[in-house]
């Protein structure tokens, strides 16, 4: 992502950029056709031109039309959005960053996902003492 930070977003950018997360490639239209509440489609393309000036997207050409794709993997955007909130609201610290989000959202977590959280913990405590 070139040092860009998905974290820098409005909440229409990061929309934009998870359809085409999910979709791969897609159009103007395409585009405009899975956003919620659509706005005109030359706002979107606007949109698609700032998110491409800014360095998530690129386009390809398809004849007369253009297809957007962002520039990165999910993963790749996700470690860099986790990386700028840990740095930014939590002085570095993950285990500020996981203990805030425990703090949080801990009643939203299933017994499965508190089960591989445990073990990430233990499995993290056993590479460490190892």
């Amino acid at each position: 992502m070139s040092g860009a930070s998905v974290v820098s977003l409005s909440r229409r950018e990061r929309e934009i950029m998870d359809i085409l997360f999910r979709l791969g490639r897609a159009s103007v239209s395409e585009v405009l056709g899975e956003l919620a509440d659509p706005p005109s489609y030359s706002a979107v393309r606007t949109m698609l031109g700032r998110l491409e000036e800014k360095g998530h997207i690129a386009h390809d050409q398809d004849g007369a039309r253009y297809l957007y794709r962002a520039v990165a993997d999910r993963e790749t955007a996700r470690g860099s959005a986790i990386e700028r909130i840990v740095r930014t609201f939590f002085e570095g610290s993950p285990g500020r960053t996981v203990a805030a989000l425990l703090d949080h959202s801990a009643q939203d977590l299933t017994q499965t996902e508190l089960t591989e959280l445990a073990s990430l913990i233990e499995r993290m405590q056993r590479e460490r003492t190892s």
